[in-house]
Parts: structure tokens; C-alpha cells; sequence
């Protein structure tokens, strides 16, 4: 017998609801079974305006997609502030949860989110979405072939977009009631990933903000960055912002090979992603050139990444459920260990730009 799509509701009519919506009518192992919202005519409203199918339930409340048995699992787009109680009660309600990052205000929030989960055997992952399309994959064999890439040494990541005055006075990004983490906890949360993930998810030992901090009356980032640093020499430095024109680049730097990556969070297009590696390369005999020059790499997908995260967690899922399997520990680990670095981040800039140890 075939295993059974796993059924997912959605709490709450989030913009970003509207992308993960779609992944979960595109990946071949999930339903769109329910919606809840603070009322049911917001959340029918956001179902027909987003193509929804008819046999979606609607629902006035969160508790009510939560109340549902048929639900198999919870997509949490809320705001950051209200991700703990959300999440702690679903994992309380066996549903397995998709969380929107950031995953929480603070590690202990995080630490809190992870601990129901583990109690009720239901498994979580974060919305970090950039992971699983299949270029992060391709990238990673270059940079773990130690003959072509060599030792890493550096990895530099930025990730800024120019918003607009409505943003930036009414977005919930910029309230400190509802996403005080403002740009670092949304646009740095990928900076912090992918300088993580170049590193094999290896905790820097220390952090230290760069002054030049930006942040609004409330006292909500809206741009900063920061260096991080290891024992073994690895140095990082990100910019996040939500002050400059689009950018999402991503550099790293070995000592035989160097990747570029310039639209790492989401693809130029939707169904292919490039990325760039130059292997030892050199001057040309004038230095008027690069021999060899870097070369191009192009890698095709049938479905775009948010549908492969939803495909990933709905896998994981049904291996629980249906064949008894344990929760995958891989993705909260990966989450504790971004907000880890996040949290340092946040302490370097409250502290004046002081130097912040990062501890497990």
C-alpha cells in the first residue's frame, strides 16, 4: 500500500503563507487540509485569493486547526514573538511543525519549541528554504573535495533588500511586540545559515558585531553586521539590511578553490539555480586576465525549493507515522545552532560591540 499524504494546516494568513501554501499543493506527499486565522472570513478570503483547494477547512481560530484529528502536521508563518506558545501547544497536540524562521526570540524560546517536540515525538524543521534546493547539494561536493577546494578559510554572506516606507513604519519586522529581532532575525537568519553550513554547522568560538548598526525609534534592527571567528583561523563576516538594494550573495574561500553564489536565498528563477568555482587560479602572464577562469554550474529542478522543504519534512513524517521511525534530530540542531549564533550577534550590539563567546 502506498503511504498516505501527510494533511497540513496553517496558522495564520501571513504573507509568506502564500509561497508555502503553493509548495504544499506541489510537493507529491502533502494536502492543504486546513487554514485558521483570528476569524474564519479572513482565512477564507486568504484561501480564495490564493487558489486553495475547495475541500480546505476554514477555520475562526488557530486552536481549531490544532483541535482537528484528521491534521497531521502545523505551518507556523506567525510572529516570532508568538512562535513559542504556538508551537510548544502543537507539539502538546501531536502536530508536527513546519516553523517559520526565525524560530525564536532567543535560544532558550528555541530550547523550549525543541523540548515539547522531543516530549511528543513529533518533528520539527525550520522554513529555511534555500537548504534543500538541489544546488545546495552540488555546492557542498565542491566544497568538501579537499583537492579542489582545500581548506577552508573564509566565508562571506550578505543579504539585503531595499523596503519601502509602508515596511518600514507597519511591517511586523519592524515591531518590537512582534519580530523585535527585526533584520537580524529575518534577512541575517540566512547570512548566519549559510556561513554555517559552508563550516559543516562547526560553532564560531566568538562573535563581534561591526559598529554601524541601524535600527528605528522602537529600537528594531534594520541593518547590521558582524564577524565571526574559530580557533583554527576560519573568519566569516555577513551584512544583513533591510536598507539596500537587493543582494544575496554568498562567498567561499579555500585554499585551492573559491565558490560564488549570488541569489542564494531565492533563485534568479524558479526552476534553475548557477553557482560559480574557480580552482587554482592565477594571473595570466601580463596579469591582464584569470587563467583558469572560474566556471559556471548550473543546476535543474522539477520543483521549486519550498515545495522540496515541504516534500522533506512531509518524508519525515510519514516515516514517523506510518513506519515508526524517530524524529529527525538534524534540523532542530540546525536551528539551535543558527539562533545560537544569532542570539551572540544580538549580545555584541547590546553590549557596545563587544566580543561575544558562542557556547553550545
Amino acid at each position: 500500500m502506498a503511504t498516505l499524504p501527510i494533511k497540513i494546516g496553517i496558522l495564520g494568513c501571513a504573507d509568506i503563507a502564500r509561497k508555502v501554501s503553493r509548495a504544499i499543493t506541489l510537493s507529491p506527499n502533502s494536502i492543504l487540509y486546513a487554514i485558521g486565522s483570528r476569524s474564519s472570513q479572513k482565512a477564507s478570503k486568504f484561501a480564495l485569493e490564493n487558489d486553495f483547494p475547495d475541500s480546505t477547512k476554514i477555520y475562526g481560530s488557530y486552536d481549531a486547526v490544532l483541535d482537528d484529528p484528521e491534521v497531521d502536521a502545523v505551518y507556523i508563518p506567525l510572529p516570532t514573538s508568538l512562535h513559542v506558545d504556538w508551537a510548544v501547544l502543537a507539539a502538546r497536540k501531536k502536530k508536527h511543525l513546519l516553523l517559520e524562521k526565525p524560530v525564536a526570540l532567543n535560544v532558550k524560546e528555541l530550547d523550549l519549541i525543541v523540548e515539547a517536540c522531543e516530549s511528543a515525538g513529533v518533528q520539527i524543521m525550520d522554513g529555511t528554504m534555500w537548504m534543500h534546493n538541489p544546488r545546495t547539494f552540488k555546492m557542498k561536493e565542491f566544497v568538501s573535495d579537499s583537492s579542489l577546494f582545500g581548506e577552508l578559510k573564509s566565508v562571506h554572506s550578505c543579504f539585503t533588500f531595499s523596503a519601502n516606507n509602508n515596511f518600514l513604519e507597519n511591517d511586523i519586522r519592524v515591531k518590537v511586540d512582534l519580530d523585535g529581532l527585526g533584520a537580524l532575525g529575518d534577512v541575517g537568519w540566512y547570512c548566519i545559515r549559510s556561513i554555517l553550513w559552508a563550516t559543516d554547522y562547526e560553532l564560531p568560538k566568538s562573535v563581534l558585531a561591526l559598529r554601524g548598526t541601524v535600527v528605528n525609534s522602537a529600537g528594531v534592527i534594520l541593518a547590521c553586521s558582524a564577524s565571526l571567528h574559530w580557533e583554527d583561523g576560519k573568519v566569516a563576516t555577513f551584512h544583513c539590511s533591510f536598507l539596500a538594494n537587493l543582494t544575496m550573495d554568498v562567498t567561499v574561500v579555500g585554499t585551492n578553490g573559491t565558490l560564488h553564489f549570488h541569489d542564494f536565498v531565492i533563485p534568479f528563477e524558479e526552476k534553475q539555480a548557477s553557482f560559480t568555482t574557480a580552482v587554482k587560479s592565477g594571473f595570466t602572464e601580463l596579469v591582464t586576465g584569470w587563467e583558469p577562469k572560474p566556471s559556471e554550474h548550473i543546476v535543474v529542478t522539477d520543483l521549486p525549493q519550498e515545495a522540496l522543504m515541504v516534500k522533506e519534512f512531509c518524508g519525515l513524517v510519514q516515516s514517523i507515522k506510518f513506519h515508526g521511525k524517530k524524529p529527525e534530530k538534524k534540523w532542530p540542531t540546525l536551528s539551535r545552532k543558527t539562533q545560537l549564533v544569532l542570539d551572540a550577534v544580538n549580545a555584541s550590539i547590546a553590549s557596545g560591540y563587544t566580543t561575544v563567546e558562542v557556547s553550545s
